[in-house]
């Protein structure tokens, strides 16, 4: 039995894990009721990397130890490796990646599937701007190397296409100098959504930039926030820095050589293990909106109205949940729901409205989190484009959930915006029409190279997405 993080629509399925390339080759040419989809670190919050009475390749047993090519800038990584082994392999050499997901724990395949986004999107656009090509199994047309030059269109259809172009076994991404493994943080305590939109717009040197939201607090407390904008911090000599900017060419010269600059750290920037996991069985009447409410009116209240130049620690500026593993085990057994939606610029009112159409529907909001979103690049699918993006957990559970939902479903497509595959569970394929405009293009080339239907998962089922 396979869910997602969000622990809700579990099926059942049979899980092969291949070895090799050669192995997954041949597990595309055996025709199986359901077809066959990857799967990652099952870190997709919905139904992407299952496949109901189908069969699921677990890809973890792809994940050998990765290759730094100096003179080009890139890592030569296979698809079941996770960001958590790239960093530290990367962190030796005095490097890093450009952008990374809000965990360290998921796989290259599977963020290459999701096209997965950072706090630094304005700067350094998503996880596929910064991919140079990878390797494809499909059902027609064998293992294909894939990149903008040689494969435009199945490079722009697998970039953020859920596993559905076929299954990729390796990839090669670019990577960029380690000016430190901290960074130097501003955050600011905000009373609004307004003013939060505000800070976030400033034209600033930071590169990353998130806010936090309250949006279980009453009155005039809903909506309040805390920002934190922040870039690579201290260098060897402990001096503000931002990212491949001032170190010495020397150092420069010493991380794309593969050999760590003056006064940079090779032991991993983060710990192995989290402080402290969630047990199984944890009891979902735990987590109360009160308990939320409490901790969020706490938080916000503990955090200085502007402080400047706080040192974080890798962990705590890109992986802050990951110091508690298995956190999705605090909603009980019913699991939740991430909405995690973007709108245009032009339309982020709609950052506080559906907050505010969320709650007048009591729908308890735990977790939510504002960040900016730069351009859209090529994928036919991929999440980002230039506007916000706002994500909200809540119970799954929770009564009336789906009607709530529906109705926030019809303002972000009214307004041009989307939901996040990686994070749906629940969309309807009318939904996924209206707001993936090159949904149709992506059939074509999913048609192309995979004329007889062999591949195939829940969510691809569930919004119509192969013809």
């Amino acid at each position: 039995m396979l869910s997602g993080w969000g622990r809700t629509r579990r099926t059942r399925v049979s899980l092969d894990r291949p070895r090799s390339r050669a192995e997954v080759l041949e597990a595309l040419t055996r025709r199986r009721p359901g077809g066959t989809i990857a799967r990652g670190a099952g870190r997709s919050y919905g139904d992407a990397a299952q496949n109901g009475r189908g069969t699921v390749l677990d890809m973890s047993g792809l994940r050998g130890e990765p290759a730094i090519d100096a003179g080009a800038g890139m890592i030569d990584v296979d698809a079941g490796s996770t960001f958590a082994q790239v960093l530290a392999a990367l962190a030796a050499a005095g490097l890093t990646l450009p952008v990374v997901p809000g965990t360290r724990h998921l796989t290259v395949g599977g963020a290459i599937a999701a096209d997965v986004h950072g706090k630094n999107h304005p700067r350094d656009g998503s996880f596929g701007t910064n991919l140079h090509g990878f390797t494809l199994c499909t059902p027609g047309l064998g293992a294909v190397e894939v990149s903008r030059d040689s494969e435009p269109e199945l490079f722009a259809a697998t970039v953020g296409g859920m596993g559905l172009t076929g299954v990729i076994t390796s990839a090669r991404v670019r990577v960029v100098p380690m000016a430190s493994a901290e960074s130097i943080a501003d955050i600011d305590r905000v009373g609004s959504f307004e003013e939060a939109l505000a800070l976030m717009s400033e034209p600033t040197a930071h590169s990353h930039s998130i806010a936090w939201l309250d949006l279980l607090s009453e009155g005039t407390a809903f909506g309040r926030a805390v920002v934190t904008r922040s870039s690579e911090g201290p260098g060897g000599a402990g001096a503000p820095v931002r990212r491949g900017a001032g170190a010495s060419a020397a150092d420069a010269v010493r991380r794309l050589a593969g050999r760590p600059a003056a006064g940079t750290r090779g032991a991993p920037p983060f710990p192995a293990h989290p402080a402290l996991a969630v047990p199984r069985g944890f009891p979902g009447g735990v987590l109360r909106p009160a308990t939320v409410r409490a901790f969020n009116a706490l938080h916000w209240r503990s955090t200085p109205r502007h402080e400047r130049g706080r040192t974080l620690s890798m962990s705590a500026q890109l992986f802050p949940l990951d110091v508690l593993g298995d956190w999705n085990r605090l909603y009980g057994p019913g699991g939740l729901i991430q909405y995690q939606f973007a709108v245009p610029a032009r339309a982020a009112n709609l950052v506080r409205e559906i907050p505010e159409l969320i709650r007048r529907r009591r729908l308890p909001m735990y977790l939510a989190v504002l960040k900016r979103f730069g351009p859209h690049h090529e994928g036919m699918l991929s999440f980002p484009g230039e506007g916000w993006t706002v994500a909200i957990d809540i119970p799954a559970d929770t009564p009336g959930l789906e009607q709530g939902l529906r109705e926030a479903d019809q303002l972000v497509a009214s307004a041009g915006g989307r939901l996040y595959l990686a994070k749906d569970a629940r969309m309807a394929p009318e939904t996924m029409a209206a707001m993936y405009p090159q949904l149709a293009r992506f059939k074509d080339v999913c048609a192309r190279i995979d004329p007889d239907g062999r591949l195939g998962s829940d969510m691809a089922r569930r919004l119509e997405l192969r013809r």
